[in-house]
């Protein structure tokens, strides 16, 4: 690389220097001029999100022309990587739906329905509170250390569900399982950034989801066989620990990240101290505040009740902190407010928000009715659910292959929104008597809809930040699907009960509701034959049904809104070449910026602004995590 260096005016250093770099194509056809003015100590150079050069999100036109410069692993070493991380994911996707079958036997055992939402609101909850934390961790610990942990913490929870003796303890376990699946599939997104160039990523996350596919089937099978044999529902949760340990030998044996974990040397507390520890704080009792009011509301209490406007008051509080605090941090916040200045990373969250809030809904509450309302037991029922969960396997395999040939996601995302608010739709028409063609094909429209949604979201943020911003950027992706997921488990819990029990009043008068709202999913029937009522078999199942119908209508509304966040998104083809840091090379991008940050840590950004410049034959200048207004970083694009 030629670079000229030309002070203008001949004056001392406060007054501004221009610094003129010239790139030489390898070639010698073409040469790029890029002019920067860098300010001295009295005037450091602010970052604005309208300038293309200081924003991660924001990529050049060189980043779809740079030379893929990464050396990726080959041959049977990536093969092994891969197959470790879609190890992983199988865990975590047999956990999600492995305990769909069994809830009725658990609901059962416990003696109640009314924590069934908390089931799945527990793990989300904790799940999406953290998972902002881990796209930081990823980012200034060890990748794998930070993996590993969290699998581990994954296995405790799972161990905890497994022996729990109350259903407030199962809830604490999936709490505790849920701390570990916050890092789990991100994690996963952040090692395939270092293993596999953009350009074929959206093959990888295809099967990766289908493993995620392959593990729904297979987890509502073992569910309801573990649940209706001897070994008892406890062993869906028994069960996570040999596949666990196997992933973990894996993942320590096999896989290697090539990145400088620690550039600026500080101690593990230091940067413990650079988490946004008090935004995650805060962040917690807002959403279990906003969870509480929500599964709360016209169930246990009144919508009008003091404890439900304080709670939503308690909530709205401390999410207005939560934004205070992150606009305070800045890029070093939990949730940083910059990637809410890109279109396409804002739609990419919205989208996922909305995705989830609808899918995970629909598997907690469909299948109920096979078991409630058809009166199947917890195998039948996860046979029932093939379907749909077939459906999503190869439409996320299928659309991952075509993204990676065509180019474009959005010819894939849209259609596939069409087929899930739909399916969605036809789903809430189910009755009593509905037909094999019609539980089966409704189940099957909603499914070719839902494969595509889990590798949407970071397939945009993976086209649209730098690479060192993916890990933060996946994070947020899954959090606000996580987040989605939990609030409107919640929700459709709530207008589940309120429906079940205005169905119950209404059609069966003088017998109390919350007969069967304390009791299992499967036990409507009995409970009607031990009173001696069965001619109010049918009345009460309308009325369950009218419940669950409710709760359906929250996945087609959250599907609509799928579709037309999906609208906004950007149609831009996926970079075919992407450079990065070569193995074994010090002299490129990432060394730039581990001078800009060590200076950052010393003090040194204030008083000598540093510009690093990339060895490499095109660039671009990116905040690569540092301060607004603190320094600039020259990275590829």
């Amino acid at each position: 690389m030629a670079a000229d260096l030309k002070k203008s005016g001949g004056h001392p250093h406060p007054n501004p220097v221009t610094i003129t770099i010239e790139v030489a194509e390898a070639a010698g056809a073409a040469t790029n001029t890029t002019t920067e003015s860098v300010a001295g100590p009295a005037a450091p150079v602010p970052a604005t999100s309208s300038d293309p050069t200081t924003d991660p999100t924001k990529s050049s036109s060189s980043s779809t022309s740079a030379p893929d410069e990464q050396v990726y692993p080959k041959g049977l070493k990536l093969v092994l990587i891969i197959a470790s991380l879609c190890l992983a994911v199988f865990l975590v996707a047999l956990d999600q739906t492995i305990i769909a079958p069994a809830l009725g036997a658990i609901t059962q055992e416990y003696g109640t329905v009314k924590d069934i939402g908390w089931y799945g609101a527990a793990y989300l909850l904790s799940t999406t509170c953290l998972q902002p934390t881990y796209g930081n961790l990823y980012r200034m610990f060890s990748v794998k250390f930070v993996y590993l942990c969290a699998i581990f913490l994954f296995e405790i929870g799972s161990l905890v569900c497994a022996v729990a003796p109350t259903s407030t303890a199962f809830i604490v376990g999936r709490a505790v399982a849920g701390m570990g699946t916050a890092g789990m599939f991100s994690g996963g997104v952040v090692i395939l950034s270092y293993t596999l160039p953009l350009r074929i990523r959206p093959m990888a996350f295809g099967l990766i989801g289908a493993m995620w596919g392959i593990a729904s089937v297979a987890g509502p099978l073992l569910g309801g066989a573990f649940t209706d044999s001897k070994a008892t529902w406890r062993w869906c949760f028994y069960v996570n620990l040999p596949i666990g340990g196997v992933a973990m030998i894996a993942i320590f044996v096999f896989l290697h990240i090539n990145r400088e974990d620690n550039p600026m040397g500080l101690t593990v507390l230091e940067r413990v101290k650079k988490l946004d520890l008090v935004g995650t704080a805060v962040l917690i009792p807002a959403i279990i505040m906003l969870l509480l009011a929500l599964q709360w509301g016209g169930a246990e209490y009144a919508w009008g009740n003091s404890r439900i406007i304080g709670l939503f008051v308690g909530a709205g509080v401390m999410g207005l902190m939560f934004v205070g605090i992150q606009k305070w941090k800045g890029d070093r916040g939990t949730i940083p407010p910059r990637l809410y200045r890109n279109r396409n990373v804002v739609c990419a969250m919205f989208f996922a928000f909305f995705f989830g809030a609808g899918f995970f809904s629909l598997v907690y509450y469909l299948s109920l009715y096979f078991q409630a309302i058809k009166g199947d037991s917890a195998v039948k029922a996860g046979i029932k659910l093939l379907p749909m969960l077939i459906s999503v396997v190869i439409t996320s395999v299928t659309t991952g292959g075509l993204i990676t040939v065509v180019g474009y996601y959005n010819p894939f995302i849209l259609p596939c929104m069409v087929l899930f608010s739909v399916g969605a739709g036809m789903i809430t028409t189910l009755g009593i008597n509905s037909p094999l063609r019609e539980w089966f094909g409704y189940q099957v429209i909603a499914g070719l809809g839902i494969g595509v949604g889990f590798q949407t979201g970071v397939l945009v943020v993976q086209n649209t930040v730098s690479l060192e911003w993916i890990p933060i950027a996946t994070a947020c992706v899954q959090f606000h699907q996580s987040i989605g997921g939990a609030i409107f488990i919640a929700v459709a819990q709530s207008v589940f009960q309120n429906g079940l029990s205005a169905g119950v009043k209404r059609n069966a008068p003088g017998i109390p509701p919350e007969i069967f709202i304390n009791s299992g999913a499967s036990q409507v029937r009995p409970i009607l034959t031990q009173m001696g009522r069965e001619d109010l078999i049918e009345p009460v199942l309308e009325a369950y049904l009218e419940g669950l119908r409710h709760s359906y209508y929250i996945t087609v509304a959250c599907a609509c809104c799928a579709f037309v966040v999906a609208c906004g998104l950007d149609w831009k083809k996926i970079q075919r070449k992407r450079g990065g840091k070569k193995e074994g090379d010090g002299n490129n991008e990432e060394a730039g910026e581990q001078k800009v940050l060590a200076d950052e840590e010393a003090g040194g950004v204030e008083n000598k602004p540093t510009t690093a410049v990339s060895a490499n034959a095109s660039e671009e200048v990116k905040p690569g995590g540092v301060e607004e207004g603190e320094g600039l970083k020259v990275l590829n694009g």
